[in-house]
């Protein structure tokens, strides 16, 4: 495993993000790429990336997307992933070396302190602008890294209720558990900060962007490939595993079995099959454009 750069001078978001949450997702790298690439499926080859484009990919994780715009790009052009947690990076730099891609660069980064300038005809995220601090802050660096007239597009998670598995994992742990406090570490505003439409819209204006438009996708997603990992996953990630997480080893290791039962019997609720257990999952694909 990739040892992590965190230095003194990084934001507590960045520490935050390589220490506490990077081991939990990359145990659970085959529930979150597989799930996330259904809904870039859903638009990547249909975005308006030509060969010699250069694209830039904003929160690139693992760096799948990265790749497979790599390929699109061709060699005359280029791909850089931008993202804060060193173990991504180097993941993402290996199989970008065993795809054959020297067109494809990956650099730690974070959006909402420095991003290259009037660099890039394209600029993508998926599933990371939901958890900037400030959002309109680092949408206009983002827009500020496209040449004029460059476009940007950026998936994100709809409403809670449009997302009812992660909300009901969230609504069955705080029956056993307190909601986090004020000073609770949190990865960001949460994954459904960015699920209604008008104040996406009123950020993207106010971040400076032209032509704003959402698109909505709809994908049943696999969570586990029993209710045993189900559980495991909601607990490690997302909304429950925050709720889990700050009410403190001794707590919630004494409401685990509680928490664990009420959440089999939701999971087991949901659609199965030989590969694993499905949830119905929404997000907004929203575009727009640098002015000329």
């Amino acid at each position: 495993m990739a040892l992590s750069r965190v230095t003194e001078e990084d934001t507590d978001f960045v520490k935050f993000w390589n220490r506490v949450l990077e081991p939990k997702f990359t145990k659970y790298r085959h529930i979150l790429q597989g799930g996330l690439s259904r809904h870039s499926a859903a638009i990547i080859p249909n975005l308006r990336i030509e060969k010699g484009t250069a694209v830039l990919d904003v929160g690139c994780g693992w760096g799948d997307m990265s790749i497979q715009m790599g390929e699109m790009v061709g060699p005359e052009g280029r791909v850089l992933g931008i993202d804060c947690v060193d173990t991504f990076l180097e993941e993402g730099r290996k199989d970008a070396a065993a795809a054959g891609l020297a067109n494809v660069e990956f650099r730690r980064g974070d959006a909402e302190v420095t991003l290259p300038e009037n660099e890039f005809d394209y600029v993508v995220a998926r599933f990371g602008t939901m958890f900037f601090a400030n959002p309109v802050a680092a949408l206009r660096r983002m827009r500020l890294a496209l040449k004029p007239g460059g476009q940007m597009t950026h998936i994100v998670w709809r409403r809670r209720e449009d997302n009812p598995a992660w909300q009901m994992a969230k609504d069955i742990t705080l029956r056993h558990l307190p909601p986090p406090g004020e000073d609770a570490e949190t990865c960001g505003p949460g994954p459904f900060s960015m699920g209604d439409q008008e104040t996406v819209s009123l950020m993207m204006k106010s971040a400076g962007y032209e032509g704003v438009t959402f698109k909505r996708v709809d994908e049943k997603i696999m969570i586990g490939t029993s209710p045993e990992e189900c559980i495991a996953f909601a607990l490690a990630i997302g909304p429950a595993g925050e709720v889990f997480r700050e009410a403190g080893e001794e707590l919630a290791e004494a409401k685990r079995g509680e928490i664990e039962a009420d959440m089999r019997a939701y999971f087991e609720t949901l659609e199965q099959d030989d590969t694993g257990i499905w949830a119905p999952t929404s997000s907004w694909v929203i575009s727009a454009r640098n002015p000329s």
